[in-house]
């Protein structure tokens, strides 16, 4: 899962939002530095990529993209289930997703000098782009995609992948909504077992 998804299983929890938000950027035992109701949230967003990792929807959308993308699919994939959220934002969640992004954005800065200086370093770009809510429409997507082709060291296609997305669309959106409700009722349990 990408960021969207991320700060959406964390709930309403402030401390664990942050923690799932940041965890890319902790390694190893650093978790051990934050305040309880943040590492509680980078365990989360472990326990969410190992879930991912493995399940078989997730393997399936993977396999659709692997010829073009090779080891970048699973990254490419995490991106387009970001995207079937933020479209189908309505379904998911009460607030609309512009107010619920500023909300974030907010939560961030008031936590400011907590936060890894990588985080604070991208904050800045990932609100004057408004990452998040780039995420609704496939053109979005495609900045951002085109955008962390730019940033990886390797010769990758991750500029194309949206031509993928929109050939697969209906079979990608079909296996994100059934995995989405797994992983849902995954997280909260995984929430409830971290408390």
């Amino acid at each position: 899962m990408n960021f969207l998804a991320h700060i959406y299983l964390s709930g309403e929890d402030e401390g664990l939002t942050i923690g799932n938000f940041i965890a890319d950027s902790i390694k190893g035992k650093k978790y051990l530095n934050f305040k309880k109701e943040i590492q509680k949230g980078i365990l989360l967003h472990r326990s969410i990529d190992t879930f991912t990792d493995q399940h078989p929807l997730v393997r399936q959308c993977t396999k659709r993209l692997h010829t073009n993308h090779g080891h970048y699919s699973g990254v490419i994939v995490d991106v387009f289930y970001d995207h079937f959220l933020a479209k189908n934002w309505q379904q998911y969640h009460q607030t609309p997703l512009g107010e619920y992004v500023s909300q974030f954005y907010k939560l961030l800065e008031t936590n400011f000098e907590i936060l890894p200086i990588k985080i604070q370093n991208m904050l800045p770009i990932m609100k004057s782009n408004n990452w998040l809510l780039s995420y609704a429409s496939v053109e979005g997507i495609n900045t951002i995609l085109e955008q962390m082709g730019r940033r990886v060291k390797h010769k990758n296609n991750m500029h194309l992948a949206s031509l993928d997305l929109e050939k697969h669309y209906t079979e990608f959106e079909k296996d994100f909504t059934i995995f989405f409700e797994q992983l849902k009722a995954f997280s909260k349990h995984t929430t409830t077992s971290l408390s």
